[in-house]
Order: structure tokens, then C-alpha cells, then sequence
């Protein structure tokens, strides 16, 4: 169950990841908005050149037993929702005086954390929290930005005194993954879930017993479909530089999440370490 639930952000997000058909509904849902609400199943199928069935089958790939339910959740998400939201992402334009740049650039970074909480699980949040206070050490492999949200990652768990370590190249990810076993967590960060390097070492962590943890678009990808535990972001659909920080901003916040979940369950356990790893750069700041 996300944490805020609005289908209309999982269907964009999903939207590329379709079969063509179930991508013909989803394109009219998202430019027909306000009246899918009022339409039966069989005017839908009408309007999209489809058929009730595969209307429905888009249905149960949104996650929904039935159309009924399906509608509901239509008509709460529009109800969220008013003129202003409906346009929320702002890509960079050329000659974008500074002002307009702070206001967008802030605007898109909030919105993808606001949408990440829609398609992201609460129970798969539950779930990756329990592996990680558990395991014997946590492994990140991301490629890119996404290696620099890993490398956030282990300055944080390693606060707390968990064995952790980041890889963010090919062939050290290999090495690293050849040496996971059960007990072990690896988390693959990758926005799109199909990052070459990243599912090659997905491959040998999972053959080697390792619990896999993927935060990734909210879509259907390799890296999602072979991880245990998927953790889904949400990214505006831009084509500059915006969007990698949007992806970005939300993969941190996932990490966040985690931290702040692993910490919180063992609180007693780690408020040491915190205590110690404070004091200690405390003390460096004030000898500078």
C-alpha cells in the first residue's frame, strides 16, 4: 500500500513500461482525466479501441481487483488534485533568468518527493527496514548519480555501525558481488532499472543467497522484476538535466527513509555510536 496513494502518478510512471495495448488506455486516461470517472468499462474499451478484457487486464496491472475499484481510485486521485497541480514538473528552459530557475528547480525536487509517496510501498518499506537491522553487512551499487546516493548511503549506516560500502564501477561491483552471501543485503539503486553493469552484478548477489533490495522508477524493468524487495520512486517526465535531479532527490529520500527506520528500531542499540560519531567531528570542527 503506497503511502499516499494517487493512481494517476503510478499510471504515468508506468505508462513506458506497457504493453502497447494497456499503453493506448493509459495515454487516454491521463489526456481524459476528468471523464474516465463517468466512463463504464465497455465505453473505455470503445474509446481507447480496445476491449473490456483489456481494459480489465490494465486493471490488475495497476495493482486493482476489478474496474469498480479501479474508478474509485480514479475519482479519489482526481479529487486530490486541481487545475494547478495537473502540470507539475518545469523543465529547464534557455535563458531562464536565476529567479525562475530557484522556483522551478525547488518545485520539481518536492514534487518527486510528493509523487514518490504515492507509488512507493509502506510495506516494502517495512520489509527493507527488518532485512537491514538484521543482516550481517549492506552492500549499494549504483552507477553514476545513482552511485553518489550509495555513497550518501554508507556515510550514513555507517554511523550507526553497520558494515556497509558502496561500489559505483562495473567491475568492482562484480568483485563485490561475488563475495555476498546469505545474511548479506544489496541494494541496487537505478533509475531506470536497466542499467547494464547493474543488473549483471543483481545476477551474481541473487545466485550467491544475497536478500536484494532495488530503488528504482516505478515501472516494469529487470532490476525490479529480480529483486526481493522493490522500493519505487517517482520522476517528472523531462527531458534536461531537471529530471536527474529530481530522481536523484528522491532516491535520497528513500535513503532517508531507511536510516531513519534501521536507527529508530535499534535506537537503544546505535544511540552510542551516534553519540560518539557526533561528538567526534564536533570536537574536529572546533580544533579548526
Amino acid at each position: 500500500m503506497s503511502i499516499n496513494d494517487n493512481i494517476l502518478i503510478k499510471i504515468r510512471d508506468m505508462k513506458d513500461s506497457l504493453t502497447p495495448v494497456e499503453k493506448l488506455v493509459a495515454e487516454y486516461i491521463l489526456d481524459n482525466v476528468d471523464e474516465i470517472p463517468h466512463l463504464s468499462i465497455k465505453s473505455l474499451a470503445q474509446s481507447t479501441k480496445t476491449s473490456d478484457a483489456s481494459v480489465l487486464r490494465f486493471c490488475k496491472t495497476m495493482g486493482y481487483k476489478g474496474y469498480r475499484n479501479f474508478i474509485v481510485s480514479i475519482s479519489a486521485s482526481l479529487g486530490s488534485m486541481d487545475e494547478e497541480q495537473k502540470d507539475q514538473y518545469t523543465d529547464i528552459q534557455p535563458g531562464d533568468d536565476l529567479s525562475t530557475i530557484i522556483s522551478n528547480i525547488s518545485h520539481n525536487n518536492s514534487k518527486s518527493i510528493e509523487d514518490t509517496l504515492s507509488v512507493i510501498d509502506r510495506n516494502e518499506i517495512a520489509r527493507a527496514v527488518k532485512v537491514l537491522v538484521a543482516c550481517n553487512r549492506i552492500v549499494f551499487f549504483g552507477i553514476g548519480a545513482s552511485g553518489l546516493v550509495g555513497m550518501d548511503a554508507e556515510q550514513k549506516f555507517s554511523r550507526i555501525n553497520k558494515m556497509c560500502h558502496t561500489y559505483t564501477d562495473g567491475h568492482s561491483q562484480l568483485t563485490a558481488a561475488t563475495l555476498l552471501g546469505k545474511g548479506d543485503v544489496a541494494i541496487f539503486i537505478s533509475n531506470s532499472g536497466s542499467t547494464i553493469e547493474i543488473l549483471d552484478t543483481l545476477e551474481i548477489a541473487k545466485k550467491n543467497g544475497a536478500t536484494i533490495i532495488a530503488i528504482t522508477k516505478y515501472n516494469k524493468s529487470s532490476l525490479a522484476d529480480n529483486a526481493n524487495i522493490v522500493l519505487s520512486i517517482s520522476t517528472p517526465e523531462i527531458t534536461i538535466r531537471s529530471g536527474a535531479m529530481g530522481s536523484r532527490i528522491a532516491m535520497l529520500t528513500v535513503i532517508d527513509i531507511l536510516f531513519a527506520g534501521v536507527a529508530s528500531s535499534e535506537y537503544k542499540h546505535v544511540k552510542k555510536y551516534l553519540a560518539k560519531t557526533h561528538d567526534i567531528i564536533a570536537s574536529s570542527k572546533h580544533r579548526k
